[in-house]
């Protein structure tokens, strides 16, 4: 059985793939979406709120992953064939669920009157096909489950790490050993983004040999790129990359600890401090364009 470890909570910053991005795209936003308790001209349910707005591919995204992560549970206890119509009401049954709890902004911005099961169901079940349908999938049944004692599906938690005494959080989809080796993969239902994905991978390598205390060449990771058809992308890091990679953190890190006045307790500075872009396609995929006047 594969352990994580669990750490006490602390308010210092932990660094993360989107908090970085976040960080370099558009300093306000990055604001509201990490210090919106100390900001003195908005609500913090209005910010909350906003926060919390789905849209459209996200939702694709975030109902593949819950699917796969269910099939993959399933064949822990079973590699009986999965019945098509109990298949496919289950995903219908979860987008209708989705579509119906939570606020698309699509809909908060007036880009769409309403989104509905039919507005997202050919993207589900384009990746869901393609999954189902690779080779990958073929081999996990056939390989993979000879050692599913020591998989990890979606780990509960945020993926809470330690790189060189730092905080990190990088969350894998799906973990499992094979011959002593580690192999990671991580779902994709977007667009390609080699070098955003490539770092990713470098984040679970790292998470890994954090928590599995494994060395570089033991772990393999890969993308699995799942539209418009099943591809992935493999990474064998070395250990300079891991050690390069750390180093980053290391910068990323130290780069947003200067929007702080106190790095321990993870208290930001003044919120001019945190400039907003000029307008750009930044804000138009922004949850928060409403309290720049940007919409």
């Amino acid at each position: 059985m594969v352990k994580i470890e669990k750490f006490d909570f602390t308010p210092i910053l932990g660094w993360s793939i989107t908090r970085y991005d976040m960080f370099t795209a558009c300093k306000r936003q990055y604001y509201y979406q990490y210090y919106a308790k100390y900001d003195p001209e908005f609500k913090r349910a209005k910010i909350d709120t906003l926060k919390k707005l789905t849209s459209i591919p996200l939702e694709i995204g975030n109902i593949v992953h819950d699917t796969i992560s269910v099939v993959l549970k399933r064949l822990l206890k079973s590699r009986s064939r999965i019945d098509p119509q109990r298949f496919d009401a289950f995903v219908e049954e979860m987008a209708g669920t989705n579509c119906r709890s939570k606020t698309f902004s699509e809909v908060y911005y007036n880009e769409m009157v309403s989104v509905g099961p039919a507005d997202i169901l050919s993207g589900i079940n384009e990746c869901l096909k393609a999954f189902l349908g690779s080779s990958r999938f073929e081999w996990i049944k056939d390989q993979a489950t000879a050692g599913k004692h020591d998989w990890l599906i979606e780990p509960p938690g945020y993926g809470e790490a330690r790189i060189n005494g730092l905080k990190v959080y990088c969350k894998v989809d799906f973990l499992f050993v094979i011959d002593r080796k580690i192999i990671i993969l991580d779902w994709k239902t977007g667009k390609r983004n080699k070098e955003k994905h490539k770092k990713q991978l470098f984040g679970y390598c790292t998470w890994s040999a954090h928590h599995l205390k494994a060395s570089a060449a033991d772990i393999n990771a890969a993308i699995a790129y799942l539209r418009p058809s099943y591809e992935e992308v493999n990474l064998s890091p070395s250990v300079d990359d891991l050690k390069s990679f750390n180093a980053r953190i290391r910068v990323e890190t130290e780069e947003m600890n200067v929007f702080c006045s106190d790095v321990q307790e993870n208290i930001p500075n003044d919120k001019a401090s945190f400039p907003m872009i000029p307008q750009s396609a930044v804000c138009h995929y922004c949850n928060f364009k409403e309290l720049c006047n940007r919409i």
